[in-house]
């Protein structure tokens, strides 16, 4: 197994939060990971993404170029990283925040209100753990009890007061397809 991964979208988006948990729940599996994050000077509103790899055997970059998995969390991620998904490969669209369809044949794409369903629990920044719930339960990357434990064992003290929030989230959003 080895998934080589994308999230993009906005800062302030937990486009880097959705990424890291996802790294360090496969660390919990035993599994070899890395976590590479990009982004610009502009912590809210500029462009965010990082690339993450789960893997059962050692990782030698953690430089991806065509992500056998892709995640868009806004509609400039959408147009930008759309060609770069590897054919093949899973495309997830927040399609709370873009309307638009994915365009090409050769990859698989999966729409999902994930800003909607963050927001009927309350809080619609927390739309990547709905995302990142549907990547999980239409990939199979992960266990959901795994991500469930790395979420709670990795939770910032600043926003520990939104866990049970941000499991409620997570659960919707896998629920959801």
């Amino acid at each position: 197994m080895n998934h080589r991964c994308m999230f993009a979208g906005f800062g302030g988006q937990g486009i880097l939060s959705m990424g890291s948990l996802l790294a360090s729940s496969g660390m919990m599996a035993g599994l070899h990971t890395t976590f590479y994050p990009a982004y610009g000077i502009a912590m809210r509103g500029g462009n965010a993404n990082c690339t993450v790899i789960v893997s059962d055997d050692e990782v030698a970059s953690p430089v991806v170029s065509h992500p056998d998995l892709m995640v868009v969390m806004n509609e400039t991620s959408f147009d930008f990283f759309q060609s770069w998904t590897a054919p093949g490969g899973w495309m997830f669209v927040n399609s709370s925040m873009t309307e638009k369809p994915v365009e090409r044949n050769d990859v698989r794409p999966v729409y999902v209100q994930a800003t909607r369903i963050a927001t009927e629990v309350g809080d619609s920044r927390m739309a990547n753990m709905a995302m990142l719930g549907a990547v999980i339960k239409v990939t199979g990357i992960l266990p959901f009890d795994t991500v469930l434990t790395a979420m709670v064992k990795t939770c910032p003290a600043k926003i520990l007061h939104l866990l049970e929030k941000n499991k409620q989230v997570f659960a919707n959003g896998y629920a959801a397809l």
